[in-house]
């Protein structure tokens, strides 16, 4: 029994494969590769060592995240007026330096904020006053 490695040693490296275009069957008639494949025979592959294809990264009309925080200042605006303003101004900080969305929400929260805040302030300064009149009528005594 022969074989065609018998004078192989086990440490040799095998023989290169054949050099050109394939023989036999599927063997296309002209233009090898053929077109549409690149040089390695693979569509959509750039050679190896030549870093990521271009354009990598979110797929185009992706839009950029909304700042949480804008979503929230709007929210607490109608909630509770005070973090509203508060997380409004600090989520058009960070909008500055991150370059998220939401910098139109972050302003309506500043914005819807700082009036209930004003009217919230104006009725206890109202409150404050009645009081004082009220306590220097006498009309609260016998």
């Amino acid at each position: 029994m022969s074989s065609d490695d018998d004078h192989l040693y086990r440490g040799d490296p095998p023989p290169p494969p054949p050099q050109g275009p394939p023989t036999g069957y599927g063997r296309p008639a002209a233009g090898y590769p053929p077109p549409g494949y690149g040089q390695y025979g693979q569509p959509g592959y750039p050679p190896p060592g030549y870093g990521p294809p271009p354009g990598y990264g979110p797929p185009p009309g992706y839009p950029r995240p909304t700042n949480t925080m804008a979503i929230l200042a709007l929210v607490m605006a109608f909630v509770f007026a005070p973090a509203g303003l508060v997380l409004g101004i600090v989520a058009r900080r960070q909008i500055r330096r991150t370059g998220e969305d939401g910098d139109g929400l972050a302003l309506a929260g500043i914005i819807v904020g700082g009036i209930v805040t004003a009217i919230f302030v104006f009725i206890i300064v109202l409150w404050i006053i009645a009081f004082a009149a009220f306590a220097n009528s006498g009309s609260f005594g016998p």
